[in-house]
């Protein structure tokens, strides 16, 4: 099986402000599909999310709309 993922930084050195946000789709061990969300501080662990999907479709529209949503808010 494929992986798709997207890794998203944000980083202003004058608020001291280093962050990332990976999106990734990643089958699970029962054959689902997975949106998975980390996020956190550059050099350190983040925190993790695992959302669920129907199907790939699903999981590839909720990845777009987290993508969009860290973009305006200023990852790149």
């Amino acid at each position: 099986m494929d992986q798709s993922s997207l890794l998203l930084r944000r980083i202003d050195a004058q608020r001291n402000m280093a962050r990332y946000y990976v999106l990734s789709i990643e089958p699970t061990l029962f054959g689902d599909i997975a949106v998975v969300r980390r996020w956190g501080r550059l050099g350190c662990h983040g925190r993790q999310i695992i959302e669920i999907c129907a199907d790939r479709a699903a999981a590839c529209r909720a990845m777009a709309r987290y993508a969009e949503a860290k973009r305006r808010r200023g990852y790149g």
